[in-house]
């Protein structure tokens, strides 16, 4: 690598985009060459850095200096002050001081904040996502080099089983005994796929990783592909995902024509080709088998099982499905060995866990962590609090298919099994922190008009129950709901988390079921004494 003594980084995510930072950019490399500088300077634009208030973002290196928001005409002083001269423009630093340990790049130079662990988004928002060359710098198809020249595919299976790696989706079905479902289903075509239909509510994490490394997606897909035997994978994007469709094709167009992709890929006779799908916008598909129905083409409703993907999938082939996250964990745990990982996190659930944050705490984003940290500790160290005035109320995991996780559960470790075991779910990753002033059963309204939207209408626990669950709580909220009612609610609870066909429904049942085990004097609040306790819901007595 060329030694610059400065590097230059400016974010190039979808805010950062529509706040002008292509113009940032573009001015940059015009202030650059008028004092002749560019031969000393790196500038490159990079992904999403997990947080948007201060966007868009210029980082300075070596001093680590984070400017933002920029706009195009602070870019002159920025550079004359800070490039030129050597000093910091002060002025134009972002105002959030915490920010720096919330950007990936600056973590790893400037010490991590205590339990933070970047795996997944080790290279994201530090490398230029456009450039293979700036992937491969940075231990890039290093792992796809060591498994096609040293493991068989049995022998990468087991490694991969060694490790302990859950998938990240939400299920946290082990990926090792996937990749072995596969591997050993008969078939002489088979299919990897990479689910990146991010349409959980709050979750933006794969979009961040799809943005800012794409390269990594692409190596553990082929890795994949080598393990279970398939020479083609179709990564399925969510269709708002315009930049990390554009990027990934990009990242797959520059491996192919580095011989990293494509035809006896390093020399080994391994042929695998990837292709991006772009999504219609469904949240049913981001179900594994509704993401095939999709792809072949038909209605994207989920499919009866058995039988399962990995042997009758795609086309009726062994189709391997995972989610961005889980791949994303591969090459690091075939660099550093499977000891390494299970290290790291919990025994039963090693690793890291990429996390949003949103609600009523000082800071919101983007995190990776280990597995088992705890609500408490999410939201002091890196949510620096509750906002001024709040007091923790309930979290929502995982989005709205997650679970509303009371208080008195924060200093529960966040892993799968954990969590199970206190009868919640861990989900995709979306942290909801909410404080005294949420209505829960506002907030079930509010997430069942979604189910009841986003519904297939395949199956009818599903098609009736979301929108009967809705009519209730409506009614509730207005205060015209009956004791009766909450036996109504408690029945279409069970019957969607037993009944329904697919993922949607069985996890639609989970606000109901949470807002009566853990809130129900709340909720009985609202039909006995007609008042809302926190004065969210209208109670004005006019049933819907």
């Amino acid at each position: 690598m060329k030694p610059y003594r400065s590097l230059v980084l400016v974010s190039s995510d979808p805010r950062s985009m529509e706040r002008g930072a292509q113009d940032v950019f573009n001015r940059l490399q015009t202030e650059i060459k008028k004092f002749n500088m560019e031969e000393e300077i790196s500038l490159s634009m990079v992904g999403d850095v997990g947080r948007n208030d201060a966007s868009p973002i210029v980082i300075v290196y070596p001093e680590a200096v984070i400017y933002g928001p920029v706009k195009e005409d602070d870019i002159p002083f920025i550079v004359e002050e800070h490039l030129y001269k050597g000093r910091i423009a002060s002025d134009f630093q972002a105002p959030v001081k915490e920010l720096s340990g919330h950007i990936a790049w600056v973590a790893s130079r400037k010490g991590t904040m205590p339990a933070e662990h970047r795996i997944v988004l080790e290279r994201a928002g530090l490398i230029d996502p456009l450039s293979i060359d700036d992937y491969i710098l940075h231990n890039g198809y290093e792992a796809l080099g060591k498994v096609l020249s040293e493991l068989k595919p049995a022998e990468l299976i087991s490694f991969i089983k060694d490790s302990g790696l859950r998938g990240r989706g939400g299920a946290g079905f082990p990926t090792g005994l996937k990749w072995q479902f596969v591997a050993s289903a008969p078939g002489d075509q088979k299919y990897v796929i990479c689910n990146a239909d991010e349409a959980e509510p709050g979750t933006f994490k794969d979009r961040v990783l799809l943005e800012g490394d794409p390269h990594s997606i692409i190596e553990a897909m082929t890795i994949a592909g080598y393990a279970v035997g398939a020479s083609v994978g179709y990564i399925y994007v969510r269709g708002e995902y315009q930049l990390a469709q554009e990027r990934l094709r990009t990242a797959i167009n520059q491996a192919e024509d580095a011989g990293l992709l494509g035809e006896d890929i390093f020399g080994s006779g391994f042929n695998f080709e990837i292709h991006v799908h772009s999504g219609a916008g469904a949240y049913i598909c981001g179900e594994e088998t509704a993401l095939l129905e999709s792809m072949e083409g038909k209605r994207g409703e989920p499919r009866s099982r058995p039988p399962y993907p990995t042997t009758a999938g795609l086309w009726n082939k062994p189709t391997l499905v995972n989610n961005v996250e889980t791949l994303a964990n591969i090459p690091a745990i075939l660099r550093n060995e499977p000891g390494w990982f299970k290290s790291i996190g919990t025994k039963s659930s090693p690793g890291t866990k990429v996390y949003t944050i949103m609600g009523h705490v000082n800071n919101t984003g983007l995190i990776e962590v280990p597995m088992g940290i705890t609500l408490r500790e999410v939201i002091s160290l890196y949510g620096k609090g509750m906002k001024e005035g709040s007091v923790l109320k309930l979290a929502q995991t995982g989005g709205s298919s997650g679970s509303l996780v009371p208080a008195s559960l924060q200093d529960t470790p966040m892993d799968y099994d954990s969590f199970n075991n206190t009868g919640v779910s861990l989900g995709s990753g979306a942290l909801l922190i909410c404080d005294q002033s949420t209505c829960v059963v506002d907030l079930a309204k509010v997430l069942m008009n979604f189910f009841r939207k986003e519904s297939c209408g395949k199956c009818n626990p599903c098609r009736i129950g979301n929108q009967r669950a809705f009519e209730i709580l409506a009614n509730i909220a207005e205060g015209t709901g009956t004791m009766e009612d909450l036996n109504d609610l408690q029945m279409i609870s069970d019957n969607l988390v037993q009944l329904s066909n697919c993922g949607l429904g069985q996890t639609a049942g989970t606000p109901l079921r949470d807002i009566m085990k853990y809130f129900h004097a709340e909720v009985e609040a609202h039909i006995r004494l007609k008042v809302c306790p926190t004065g969210t819901c209208p109670m004005s007595g006019h049933r819907i």
